[in-house]
């Protein structure tokens, strides 16, 4: 299959469909059935999600070829287990980077990039503090714009994908602007300086220049959090019209938008609009998470979704698009107009503590 475009895709697969293709490895475990005999358990993915994958046969020979971050030609079929899909594959084997097209399976943000940039800009412009406006610009600017344009928000959680940094800031700046409007008490330039700014040092947490994604060892040993401090202090440092004052109210919205010293924020929201921060990025996190499990959903109407480790709770919730449950008169509500996203979830504690806000 070399040199040839990638056909069949995750979310397409149906029961019983034969499937030769390539896909990425996301994990892998060698392990034992009770009678002792080998098997490869295997995460499968690729831009449009990830599926279980089972090799019963001649395991251990495709074993090195099944490394986590390979891609590989997977011949097999699609199989219901337990309610569901599963691959169960009878042959594999790797294929060279240089064969393949890195974003069919890499998940990327829907909104263009261009889009996005545009809507960066104007918050940046809106800014009448020059020393932030100018922290702004210089921070989002070369090649820390670049990276901030290509990485994800989180490994899995929410905004999992290409691009979903910079959609989760903008969202996230978006909902802190709405409400500055609400309450104009706030300081809405160091509230649009913290939004666009809390989840900066994401760039250097992940590891995203190729599948799976995967934290850094500077991301796991510091956390965004910490980094991102300093990032935007060495950025503050060339810039006289910036008060100390001022730099420290836009780090402490970066130190405690977790809101919570158990989910990682060194200090508690201590400001008016530290407390609105954490808020609308934990609805932002939260929103893009449920999206994700309106779009599994494939019958009409309110579905109860599996219990859901990150939020400790069941959901009762309507498919994300094309067939939700008309409501009554009495029922209807103005629609909110918020864009609709999308990426994958997966229950990790660790992830849920550093990377859901």
């Amino acid at each position: 299959m070399a040199g040839s475009g990638k056909e069949i895709f995750i979310a397409d697969l149906q029961e019983g469909q034969q499937v030769r293709d390539i896909f990425l490895v996301a994990r892998k475990n060698l392990a034992e059935t009770k009678a002792g005999k080998p098997y490869l358990a295997l995460s499968l993915m690729d831009r449009s999600g990830e599926i279980e994958a089972r090799v019963w046969d001649n395991a251990a020979a495709f074993a090195d070829h099944a490394r986590v971050g390979n891609y590989v030609v997977v011949q097999g079929t699609a199989k219901s287990f337990r309610d569901q899909l599963q691959m169960g594959v009878v042959f594999l084997e790797q294929v060279s980077q240089h064969s393949i097209n890195p974003a069919d399976f890499m998940p990327a943000s829907r909104r263009s990039v261009a889009e996005m940039q545009a809507e960066l800009d104007g918050y940046i412009a809106s800014v009448t503090d020059t020393g932030l406006q100018q922290l702004l610009a210089q921070i989002f600017s070369g090649e820390t714009l670049e990276q901030f344009q290509t990485a994800p928000a989180a490994k899995k959680m929410h905004h999992a994908y290409l691009g979903g940094l910079l959609e989760h800031s903008l969202s996230v700046t978006g909902l802190a602007d709405k409400l500055a409007d609400h309450y104009p008490e706030l300081d809405r330039n160091i509230l649009i300086a913290g939004a666009l700014l809390h989840d900066l040092a994401k760039i250097r947490e992940f590891s995203y220049s190729s599948p799976p994604f995967d934290y850094t060892d500077q991301g796991r040993l510091l956390g965004h959090l910490v980094i991102g401090v300093d990032m935007v202090r060495q950025a503050a440092a060339e810039i006289s019209d910036l008060t100390s004052r001022r730099l420290d109210q836009v780090c402490h919205l970066i130190l405690s938008h977790h809101g919570r010293h158990e989910f990682g924020a060194p200090v508690l929201p201590m400001t008016q609009e530290a407390l609105l921060l954490h808020h609308v990025d934990d609805i932002d996190a939260k929103m893009n998470y449920t999206d994700q499990l309106r779009e599994k959903i494939t019958e009409h109407g309110h579905q109860w979704t599996d219990y859901q480790r990150p939020l400790e709770r069941f959901l009762y919730l309507q498919p994300l698009s094309g067939t939700e449950e008309q409501p009554s008169p009495a029922e209807k509500r103005p629609s909110s107009g918020r864009k609709k996203k999308t990426q994958t979830a997966q229950n990790d504690l660790h992830e849920r503590q550093q990377t859901l806000f």
